[in-house]
């Protein structure tokens, strides 16, 4: 038989909810679509999930189930004009009390918001029931008086199970695959290349078999689906992430996180995570940076030292080596004693700041460089603490409405209990350490 022209995702496509794939959470028996589906009544929603779980075939099976007329636009090549024709043609179907048409829109996310505001209407009045599909999160993607009109149901990447089924249903049931001798010897390498995406799953097999055929669509003998096979036949990158999309803020967080909470494997993990994936590598750097000063701080001065020598070294010498002093680096943050009390003191000191204004700074520590200001006592008894014992001279620096006023709690580590111990010895109580 010839290899087919329509790929074996698309031929797959299932028709009813017995032959979906996961989503048991929304489709399972007893879950709010399957009951709404079953109910006949449904109302406006968006899907939210990765690619390849099945928006777009639970759209289409849902207006089947249904018999609705169904209207499918992209986001990628729609604009204003083509959803209002839509509209007046959905507007056109309806006929007394007969059921709205379903207009299911992919990527609903990539709508500008003139586009999305266009939809308002047609929803609020009931012209049709929109089905939205977005691999990114709608809070952020869609408009809010839109969003209010809509639930969001969010799907799952598929698990281990779900696509193990979906490899031998295709083998068992597709037109080309049911002809040929397939034998399943190894699927790790199948499910790791997934990354849980239903259409990358059976695209990658279909690869691997139609690739031992020969031009009349024939095997010469047994194709054995092995790891080694799969992974010299699939040139991709294995990495399940978007640089540009969710996944990029989701791993860039967990990273922060795990450093953050001292746990270097999983730092190194989601270092990597991003390497594979073709993350800047100097937004990496920075992000250490922020961290030596924001989460390290005082408890160990020299993490801030060591992540500007990163940053400045990736810069340097680029990739693949820079991921070397990123892996340090990442290894040295995570396990080094964790502060974050200068970053809690700016930003006590900035909101006591916008709170009190512009104080009048003591004549004292003023600046005189003019004549005039020495008279008006600018500069007037400051002593220059160099010039007492131990390089202090006891005086005052905040202006006088606030005297005594702390910004800086040293935390309880070793290093600023040092630093404490040292303002209580200078200022002798004038601070409070909480």
């Amino acid at each position: 038989m010839p290899v087919s022209n329509q790929p074996l995702a698309d031929r797959m496509r299932p028709t009813d909810l017995d032959g979906y794939a996961g989503q048991q959470h929304l489709v399972g028996k007893d879950a709010v679509l399957r009951r709404m589906i079953d109910s006949g009544n449904i109302s406006s929603f968006i899907l939210w999930g990765p690619p390849g779980v099945g928006k777009t075939t639970l759209a289409q099976i849902i207006a089947h189930k249904l018999e609705r007329p169904f209207y499918i636009l992209s986001a990628v090549n729609a604009g204003v004009k083509e959803v209002r024709e839509t509209i007046e043609s959905a507007k056109k179907q309806r006929f007394f009390d007969s059921p709205c048409p379903i207009l299911f829109i992919d990527e609903i996310h990539r709508f500008s918001k003139s586009q999305q505001d266009s939809l308002l209407a047609a929803v609020e009045k009931g012209i049709v029931i929109l089905i939205g599909a977005t691999t990114e999160n709608p809070s952020f993607e869609v408009i809010s008086p839109l969003l209010s009109r809509c639930q969001v149901y969010t799907l799952k990447s598929l698990e281990k199970n779900d696509l193990l089924s979906l490899v031998h249903w295709a083998l068992q049931k597709d037109s080309l695959l049911k002809t040929l001798p397939v034998r399943l010897e190894e699927t790790s390498a199948l499910l790791r290349v997934s990354g849980g995406d239903a259409r990358k799953l059976l695209n990658a097999l279909e690869l691997v078999v139609t690739a031992e055929l020969d031009k009349d669509g024939k095997a010469a003998s047994d194709i054995v689906i092995t790891d080694d096979k799969v992974l010299d036949r699939v040139q991709q990158n294995l990495a399940m992430y978007d640089k540009n999309g969710e996944m990029h803020y989701d791993v860039i967080s967990a990273f922060i996180k795990s450093v953050r909470g001292s746990d270097p494997n999983a730092a190194v993990y989601y270092l990597a995570r991003m390497i594979e994936g073709g993350e800047d590598p100097l937004f990496i750097a920075r992000r250490l940076v922020i961290l030596a000063a924001e989460d390290v701080g005082l408890a160990n001065p020299n993490a801030f030292l060591m992540a500007t020598s990163c940053f400045n070294a990736v810069h340097t010498i680029g990739m693949p080596e820079g991921r070397i002093p990123l892996s340090e680096t990442t290894v040295y943050l995570a396990t080094s004693p964790k502060s974050n009390s200068t970053y809690l003191a700016i930003d006590s000191a900035l909101a006591f700041v916008r709170q009190t204004g512009n104080l009048p700074v003591p004549l004292h520590i003023r600046n005189a460089p003019t004549q005039l200001m020495k008279e008006l006592g600018y500069h007037k008894n400051y002593k220059y603490d160099h010039d007492f014992a131990g390089h202090f001279a006891d005086q005052e620096f905040l202006p006088e409405e606030i005297k005594g006023t702390a910004f800086y709690h040293p935390a309880d580590n070793p290093r600023e209990k040092e630093i404490g111990a040292r303002i209580e010895q200078l200022w002798k109580g004038k601070y409070p350490s909480r």
